[in-house]
């Protein structure tokens, strides 16, 4: 979707011309490793691109013409929407495709993280080697820690203490209360025990008058140090592990009688390392350093240096856990979160690799083939640290329209199986429920996918950005926090669950709910996300491994498998098939008034968010951070949010809502807003000082400006070209 425009060194791989960095980094420390020849990796490599490129292409097209004739139909009909009519129209073009009939999925070997274990999702992007070795030990967090660090325990007046016991004393209060609830003693409470202990392989606590055990005492599983003075005890709940640790002393300042240090728990249960929305990686050199994360990951060798003070910092993979069980026999379990890939999806073109006429490869071929090679450093390890304990790789693909191109990567992933010759089925498939015509084909998505998915979810970023986009014709849009009460989110939330449960999910596969976008807003995200498990979801999107410890009380709290359980037994095809009517009204603003100054604060609000992200993607190549909204409220972007913001944008530019110079206006005003939240950067180039010239706001104005013609409303071939443009000036 991008030139170019340096000197880049190629070379000769068989019929393809390979970026040196990236040819290097495949031969010399991808391939040595696993005895595969380079010969026949490019000769597999031109083979599968050969069998797959034209038809990566035949589905871009496919997706243009579909958007064209619902543009005119929406044209034709005045806006006017007819839900049974537009239902019919949409099958006639092949949008909707006829109803599958009941399956289930077949799906199997799948580890327990995702089929049977319920629990918090992180989502990191790859291309930064602390943030993904952070996610990667995100599987076990502090609960001390991560509640001391967050607003659901309120600070009190001595803030000039380094630490505050009093305060110190809240978060083991709030504690022992969650163990009373999670892990409940036959008599008495946590908060009065004085000892723990076992005997006779059982656990043994002693409070303040007497002794007591568990009222379930099959919820104790392990400890570690001796049976008498206990290092730690390990508990289970809801097939979640937490694991209460001591010393003599406790806490400083905490005077806690039973000696407990902390409490840790099973938190980011997976994590995906996403390739993708969270990542700007432009050319071959970012890719390298992407691959190159990733095969850390799988060798399990990855590590980050880094300065902290003036102390320096080395973060390594963790190891497995060990314990002894009740009897006294050594047991392990693992020390890191089971990790899934997010390849690109398939839009996007690279020139890090070049076909035999010389031009861009499908960046999701070539992610797909690199990373699930590289996946053979998991599969071939002889120790217990792998990342499947069955042998799997688990690649996410985003932005996949519809079930034909579901079938075109499950073919993908057929193939490259083939010629590395992996068992069938051995790359596992998560499907993005984030396109429309995903939505309202999810059941067909599925079953095309039936003997490898493991993973469905919904987000209301991505999928609303092509919502707008889709129905760009058919009238201004609602503002986006109002799209949250459409008919049409509802259903697409509900649908994507019942989809899931009805094909057969539970005890195979999981089904997400998407991120918490506010990582400081600790205290609501608690107060609120259970509702995901509520809804029958079994994994949810997280921002940092502390909102995933304290998301993941929410699981000891409900068992998603008993929800899951209840509603399948009150799902029928005619309670799905409902849902679809909803799926195809667009959240149209009608009948409801804007006033100017309401305008002004849309814009304005919409505006400073774009230009916070993009300065940072266009700049320093970040693709995902914590960006303060016009309020300073920090809020986690990516090239999801940024969709949204400039389709509704480029939505009421269209139809009128707002003009070219309200635009031009507040891009002008809120530009000197962000350059005011990043003056304490000292690395922060303003944008300000010259926004005729400036690259990133001048990408900034692009995506409001061109976003009705882009494809499907995307933003990475405008921030492709400009990240390139910028990086050839800084080698000038």
């Amino acid at each position: 979707m991008y030139e170019q425009k340096k000197e880049t060194t190629y070379q000769k791989r068989n019929e393809l011309s390979v970026d040196e960095i990236l040819c290097e980094f495949i031969e010399n420390e991808v391939l040595p490793g696993l005895n595969i020849d380079p010969v026949i990796f490019w000769e597999n490599f031109s083979l599968i691109l050969n069998n797959f490129s034209d038809k990566n292409k035949n589905l871009l097209i496919k997706r243009e013409e579909i958007q064209n004739k619902i543009d005119q139909w929406y044209l034709s009909n005045h806006g006017k929407v007819d839900d049974d009519k537009h239902l019919k129209f949409l099958r006639d073009i092949g949008y909707l495709v006829s109803d599958t009939k009941d399956f289930k999925i077949t799906t199997d070997k799948v580890d327990d993280e995702i089929a049977l274990i319920a629990g918090p999702q992180l989502v990191v992007p790859v291309k930064n080697a602390r943030y993904a070795i952070n996610a990667s030990n995100a599987r076990w967090g502090s609960l001390y820690d991560a509640l001391y660090g967050s607003d659901i325990i309120p600070k009190t007046e001595k803030k000039e203490l380094a630490y505050d016991p009093l305060r110190g004393m809240e978060v083991i209060k709030f504690v022992r209360s969650h163990l009373d609830k999670i892990i409940p003693l036959l008599e008495g409470s946590h908060s009065n025990a004085t000892r723990y202990l076992i005997k006779n392989e059982e656990l043994v606590i002693k409070l303040n008058d007497k002794e007591t055990s568990l009222l379930k005492k099959n919820q104790f599983v392990g400890f570690t140090g001796s049976e008498e003075n206990p290092n730690s005890i390990l508990f289970i709940k809801n097939n979640l592990h937490i694991e209460i640790l001591f010393n003599k002393k406790g806490i400083v300042g905490s005077n806690d009688s039973a000696g407990i240090q902390d409490v840790q728990i099973e938190s980011a249960i997976t994590v995906i390392q996403d390739f993708e929305d969270s990542v700007a990686a432009v050319d071959a050199e970012e890719k390298t350093c992407v691959y190159r994360n990733w095969l850390g990951l799988m060798r399990g060798d990855l590590k980050s240096e880094f300065q902290k003070g003036k102390n320096k910092i080395i973060r390594k993979l963790n190891s497995e856990r060990s314990y002894k069980n009740p009897n006294g026999k050594t047991f392990s379990i693992s020390g890191r979160s089971l990790l899934l890939a997010r390849n690109v999806g398939h839009l996007m073109m690279t020139n890090a690799i070049l076909n035999k006429e010389d031009l861009p490869i499908p960046e999701g071929i070539m992610d797909a083939i690199i990373t699930v090679t590289i996946c053979l450093y998991d599969l071939r390890k002889k120790t217990e640290e792998k990342n499947s304990k069955f042998k799997n790789i688990y690649i996410v693909k985003p932005k996949m329209h519809g079930p034909e191109e579901v079938a075109f990567t499950c073919d993908l992933f057929k193939m490259i199986e083939e010629v590395l010759n992996l068992p069938s089925n051995t790359i596992k498939l998560g499907i993005m429920d984030e396109e429309r015509r995903t939505s309202i084909n999810l059941k067909a998505c599925i079953y095309e996918a039936r003997e490898r998915v493991i993973f469905i979810n919904t987000g209301f970023l991505d999928r609303t950005g092509d919502e707008i986009h889709t129905s760009m014709e058919a009238g201004p849009m609602l503002p986006k926090e109002k799209i949250k009460d459409s008919e049409w989110i509802k259903a697409y939330e509900l649908s994507n669950v019942e989809l899931g449960l009805s094909c057969g999910f539970i005890g195979k596969a999981q089904i997400g709910k998407g991120m918490w976008a506010m990582p400081d807003k600790m205290k609501l995200m608690f107060e609120t996300k259970d509702s995901h498990l509520k809804s029958g979801a079994n994994c949810a999107w997280v921002p940092s491994p502390t909102a995933a410890t304290l998301h993941a009380m929410h699981y000891h709290i409900t068992n998603v498998k008993d929800v899951q359980n209840t509603m399948l037994q009150k799902i029928n095809t005619d309670s799905i098939n409902k849902y679809r009517k909803h799926l195809v009204r667009p959240p149209l603003l009608k009948k409801s008034k804007l006033t100017k100054k309401d305008i002004k604060a849309q814009l304005d609000n919409n505006i400073q968010g774009i230009l916070g992200y993009v300065v940072r993607w266009i700049n320093d190549g970040i693709g995902c951070s914590k960006v303060p909204n016009i309020e300073n409220i920090g809020l986690m972007e990516d090239r999801a949010t940024l969709r949204i913001s400039s389709q509704l944008l480029s939505n009421w530019l269209y139809h009128k809502i707002c003009t070219e110079n309200d635009i031009y206006d507040s891009l002008k005003r809120m530009v000197l807003v962000v350059d005011k939240q990043n003056k304490d950067d000292i690395n922060y180039k303003c944008m300000g000082n010259d926004i005729e010239n400036d690259i990133a706001f001048k990408a900034a104005s692009l995506l409001i400006f061109e976003g009705r013609h882009q494809p499907s409303g995307y933003t990475e071939p405008i921030l492709h070209e400009m990240r390139v443009k910028k990086k050839i000036i800084e080698k000038l």
